[in-house]
């Protein structure tokens, strides 16, 4: 994060954190808890992620304009960052679509890949689930309570037979990706792991190896339905594949290979498409049931690790190191719909709401943005902190947004909730 990062770290450490604002924080700290914070708190004037501005030597105005300024954006593309810009359509930041709820900071989001950011999956508005070290976190936001799904440090075996099931299991999974949905939930690692859990079950349901290749790590799963109801999930990973596994038979069923390691693969809502991105500036869109190529989609200029359907159907969004996302139309994907730019680096991750009326879109750290697909992408909320962002979810009644933010010091769980303009009952008055 640079130099500037190293110093407000240290301002943290001396100024911050050792000085608390009442015996009772002071408590807290020396035994290694750190008190939530909430909206009531901010309203009259604490800082979302609890930074005592006030007692630092620079401005939370004055420190924001220096990470903007030194933060370096990881390119395997030189400049690309700088050619995309004149691509750029222009956005206002006036939208308030989601409200800030609570900062849970005694629940400690991280990476371990700094360019794999889907690391915090929300099953209800209430439900969280995330990764924190090797430990598989369950998070309620209704009673404040986290548990331990699972604990990747040791090891992690199947207690179900199946064919195919690695019996023998793993040891000290490094998780790389992570998906939750109807009841499933699947980790990839670093050595091309697959282990799935059901869980209203004890225990591990399946493990695999997807690839045996060098380069082997999964980048992204994708948990589906596919058209008879069958649970499926997708793997994206390094060895140039996208692997199609159907968890009612706990079995492989399809394998597409591209011509470079894939970062991101996104099913569309009616099943039939695919969008795949990867270390290549262009990404594809395939038939989902023989991976035929149907068209390519440019426009980017370094490797995409993002994409998203929204529920229309009709609009794909692509993630890039080139600090942007490219939103673009089935319907005419010859350029893209709109091209929306980032603050400080790659698009790391893309998430649509459930009904299609938001996308939020996050940086590698510090930034989130939530559009209002409404307005043509030209209305947007900034949510605005600091640290590097592990993943981001919207609840799937679209009610909630969580945040993971990864920092030494103020890591933590940002929860947001939907502001609703229920004009019509301005009528009645």
């Amino acid at each position: 994060m640079g130099d500037a990062k190293d110093d407000v770290d240290a301002e943290f450490q001396e100024r911050g954190v050792n000085e608390a604002d009442s015996d009772d924080e002071a408590y807290d700290q020396y035994n290694g808890k750190v008190t939530d914070i909430s909206a009531a708190q901010t309203r009259k004037g604490k800082d979302i992620q609890g930074i005592p501005w006030d007692r630092l030597n620079f401005s939370r105005e004055d420190y924001r304009r220096t990470r903007l300024e030194q933060y370096k954006n990881y390119e395997n593309v030189p400049n690309s960052g700088v050619e995309s810009e004149k691509d750029c359509k222009p956005t206002e930041k006036e939208g308030v679509y989601y409200d800030f709820r609570r900062n849970s900071r005694s629940v400690r989001s991280t990476i371990l890949h700094f360019q794999l950011r889907n690391l915090v999956w929300a099953t209800s508005k209430h439900d969280v689930y995330l990764m924190s070290h090797y430990s598989l976190v369950h998070w309620s936001a209704l009673t404040r309570d986290k548990y331990e799904v699972l604990n990747f440090a040791g090891h992690v075996a199947p207690r179900q037979k199946h064919p195919g099931n690695l019996t023998e299991g793993f040891y000290q999974t490094q998780v790389s990706t992570l998906a939750v949905k109807d009841k499933l939930l699947v980790a990839g690692g670093f050595q091309g792991e697959i282990i799935c859990k059901d869980l209203d079950r004890e225990g591990i349901s399946f493990c695999c190896r997807a690839t045996y290749d060098d380069n082997a790590i999964t980048n992204a799963i994708e948990i589906y339905n596919s058209s008879s109801g069958a649970l499926h999930f997708m793997a994206s990973n390094n060895d140039s594949g996208v692997r199609d596994f159907d968890m009612e038979k706990f079995q492989l069923c399809k394998h597409f290979h591209f011509h470079w390691p894939v970062n991101h693969a996104s099913l569309s809502p009616d099943g039939k498409l695919l969008v795949v991105v990867g270390d290549n500036p262009e990404g594809a869109l395939i038939d989902a049931c023989t991976g035929k190529i149907v068209q390519i989609l440019r426009g980017h200029l370094d490797f995409s690790f993002a994409s998203a359907w929204n529920p229309d159907g009709y609009t794909i969004a692509t993630g890039n190191q080139d600090k942007t996302c490219r939103v673009w139309d089935v319907r005419n994907l010859s350029k893209s719909l709109a091209v929306l730019r980032g603050n400080l680096g790659a698009i790391r991750s893309i998430r649509f709401t459930s009904d299609g009326r938001f996308m939020a879109m996050a940086e590698p750290a510090d930034l989130v943005h939530i559009f209002d697909v409404r307005s043509g992408y030209k209305e947007r909320q900034e949510l605005d902190f600091f640290g590097e962002i592990s993943g981001i979810s919207f609840s799937p009644d679209a009610e909630a947004l969580f945040v993971g933010v990864w920092d030494r010091s103020y890591g933590s769980l940002l929860q947001y909730h939907r502001i609703h303009n229920y004009s019509y009952l301005d009528l009645l008055l």
